[in-house]
């Protein structure tokens, strides 16, 4: 039977047994060994809260040590500059969450003494932690008795429930948020809230999948209404779809004599925000008039296979124009050769070596094109 509106229907059954249900099939059969687990430490939960975000596990498994090992506290983080902590996490991609994580940091630092908050509400003020991650923060290092709420969690919670509304909408949202909040009973203790938010993560992760759901093996399956309704692939509902644009970028790559490739960093806002990347143009005929007069020659002498690069909302087709430019001139590394536009000076570039530029913050095309020329 359909809801008949779209806050979906809610089972007493589910609302009584879904808790302790998940909490025993999560520690029987849900991961365990993951770096970030049987901690309360709040930096490394965090830290794997931000890195997880729209990110695969096999992914953060990799970047994970190595900024652990690098920043090993949230005072470490704070004290980093900008391009150290985009550096480490250049190729994981999203790069807002780098920055956030670092303002994160500064802020955990400056206004609460090196302590993070020990509630969802509180967390949630931070720069860049969502009333999700907050709420996972909160379960798993101080026990709260508070729900999360991220994609693979509305899938679950919408089967569960069959839960009609449209997510798209603010106002469904949040009585989704509200369901999920009942799912958790009043006396439930901090092993059983860190269990039952592990296993949310793990069920949507894995048997709740979001095509051909493994409904026969699922725990709560006999409380499942839309699987009881032969329908979970109808749920969650949501009727705004990200719509990918196809882009082409030109990027002029000039390189010295001495191996020196020109690098500057992108604007703090839109794809790539901060990142050192080659000059960008829309069209290779707007790069060839700004680069009329430079002294160059018409054609590039390089013009290398063009890469495709999918970004959440854009699909990036980058072509990339090689010219080699004279030494500077002995007035310093990061001088330009005479005739070459003051708009490269006015982007705050700079000639790096090959290390140096890999030292940086990079986008992952820009990085892997340096490590195989």
């Amino acid at each position: 039977m359909r809801a008949r509106n779209g806050f979906g229907l809610s089972s007493p059954q589910a609302l009584a047994e879904f808790f302790p249900r998940l909490v025993a099939w999560q520690r029987a059969h849900g991961r365990s060994g993951l770096p970030w687990q049987h901690t309360q430490d709040p930096y490394r939960v965090w830290l794997s809260e931000i890195m997880l975000q729209q990110t695969q596990v096999a992914s953060v498994l990799q970047y994970y040590p190595r900024f652990l090992e690098r920043f090993p506290n949230v005072q470490t983080l704070a004290a980093a500059t900008p391009d150290e902590v985009l550096a480490l996490w250049s190729g994981l991609g999203y790069y807002s969450r780098a920055r956030n994580l670092h303002r994160c940091a500064q802020a955990v630092v400056a206004e609460h003494g090196g302590q993070f908050p020990a509630s969802a509400e509180a967390l949630a003020t931070l720069p860049g932690i969502g009333r999700s991650t907050a709420a996972a923060i909160a379960a798993f290092c101080f026990g709260e008795r508070v729900s999360i709420l991220d994609g693979n969690v509305k899938r679950v919670l919408t089967r569960l429930l069959a839960f009609e509304g449209d997510l798209a909408s603010a106002t469904q949202e949040k009585a989704l948020w509200q369901q999920a909040q009942r799912l958790v009973p009043a006396d439930a203790s901090a092993p059983d809230m860190a269990a039952y938010t592990q296993g949310l993560m793990d069920l949507g992760a894995s048997l709740c999948a979001r095509s051909q759901p493994q409904c026969l093996l699922c725990p709560v399956q006999p409380l499942c209404l839309a699987q009881a309704q032969g329908r979970p692939d109808e749920f969650p509902v949501k009727t705004r779809r990200l719509v990918r644009r196809a882009e082409s970028w030109w990027l002029l790559v000039l390189v010295r004599p001495d191996g020196r490739l020109w690098l500057a960093p992108r604007p703090e806002r839109g794809i790539w925000a901060g990142l050192q990347t080659f000059p960008v143009f829309a069209s290779r005929e707007e790069l060839q008039q700004h680069t009329a007069g430079w002294g160059l020659p018409p054609e590039p002498e390089r013009e290398h296979e063009p890469v495709r690069h999918a970004l959440t909302h854009r699909e990036l087709t980058l072509h990339w124009l090689e010219w080699c430019v004279p030494e500077a001139p002995a007035s310093g590394a990061d001088s330009l050769p005479a005739g070459l536009s003051s708009e490269l000076r006015a982007g705050k570039g700079r000639w790096m070596t090959m290390p140096e530029a890999l030292a940086c913050g990079l986008p992952a095309p820009i990085r892997a094109w340096l490590l195989q020329r």
